[in-house]
């Protein structure tokens, strides 16, 4: 018997519960981990509030999230690269975001696949908060558009958790930041983490903000808002630029005429995580990048929160209501 986090329905915060379940003896395959500490991530929330994800119906009652590190327990049959005693930290499991969630409790078993050691001088804390995260920033540096020197990025959402490491990601391989936010203490933030200009977009049209700053338009747009920013980013961006989107903070970008892009030739992409972490043997290797960033000081992780996990669903209105800046996590 542990403790879990649970919805029996969709809807708002008040639908988590907190409540015993079992956990049986880890199957074949499988690990037992004893969580230290779970990521939060926004599809999380995407999930418990429903309706996001076309076409699926998940069964409830559900125990949310992806992401958590902790300590293997037990290991079931045919598991030989993970031992009782490994600190360890997951990302997902087989299958898409919204698919065999289960995080939000003290211990779970999980696929062994899936688990990544933890190495030496990176915390259980600090690998809970940057592996969602990191391989975000991990597809979209590696796969989506790489900043070079001369390029100038705006990076919507910049003080998120995803936006502060490609905020330092960019800057580190020499790319001028724009990062767009919410208060002023979150510009002071992204500017500690490197960013070069804050926008404001509560206070000023961040279109005509972004124009003052670099006439000519950015190179790139990383955009993990959505609605509310992506189509809104293309009078932004010079000709042969590209548009990134990653998010949906602000929901579904909305259908769109790709003409808009044709006047200046760019390149709009929409990436998915499950795509690049799917593979083992990719999911490891952009993890080993992410721990040498981390270690090495060029990725630093803000942890700017902590919840008690009985306390998800206040962190859930936190993040809901934008008061958190950087990464959130539940401790057990």
């Amino acid at each position: 018997m542990t403790k879990a986090l649970r919805i029996h329905a969709h809807g708002e915060p008040d639908v988590l519960r907190w409540e015993d379940i079992d956990v049986a003896a880890p199957a074949a395959g499988e690990a037992r981990v004893r969580h230290t500490a779970i990521g939060i991530n926004y599809s999380d929330i995407n999930v418990r509030r429903g309706g996001f994800y076309l076409n699926h119906k998940p069964p409830f009652p559900l125990v949310l999230g992806n992401e958590a590190a902790g300590v293997v327990q037990a290991v079931g049959p045919g598991v030989t690269d993970a031992k009782p005693g490994d600190r360890v930290v997951y990302c997902g499991m087989h299958g898409e975001f919204f698919e065999n969630t289960g995080s939000y409790t003290e211990e779970r078993n999980v696929f062994a696949d899936r688990l990544v050691k933890i190495p030496d001088g990176v915390s259980d804390q600090e690998a809970a908060a940057m592996m969602t995260k990191g391989f975000t920033a991990s597809l979209i540096v590696n796969r989506m558009y790489r900043p070079k020197a001369s390029d100038i990025i705006l990076i919507h959402a910049a003080a998120s958790g995803v936006g502060l490491l490609l905020t330092q990601w960019a800057k580190h391989l020499g790319a001028t930041v724009i990062g767009t936010v919410g208060s002023q203490d979150k510009a002071d933030l992204i500017k500690q983490h490197g960013a070069d200009h804050a926008i404001l977009y509560r206070d000023v049209d961040f279109v005509a903000a972004v124009k003052a700053i670099v006439p000519e338009g950015v190179t790139a747009v990383f955009d993990g808002v959505g609605k509310d920013t992506f189509i809104q980013s293309i009078p932004c961006i010079r000709p042969f630029g590209t548009a990134v989107n990653y998010g949906n903070a602000s929901g579904h970008v909305p259908p769109m005429n790709l003409l808009l892009l044709a006047p200046k030739s760019i390149t709009a992409a929409r990436p998915g995580l499950s795509s690049y972490i799917r593979d083992v043997p990719t999911m490891r290797t952009a993890a080993v990048e992410l721990f040498d960033l981390v270690k090495r000081g060029v990725l630093k992780i803000e942890v700017s929160r902590t919840y008690p996990l009985q306390d998800g669903a206040k962190a859930h209105r936190d993040i809901e209501s934008r008061q958190v800046s950087g990464s959130a996590l539940l401790i057990p």
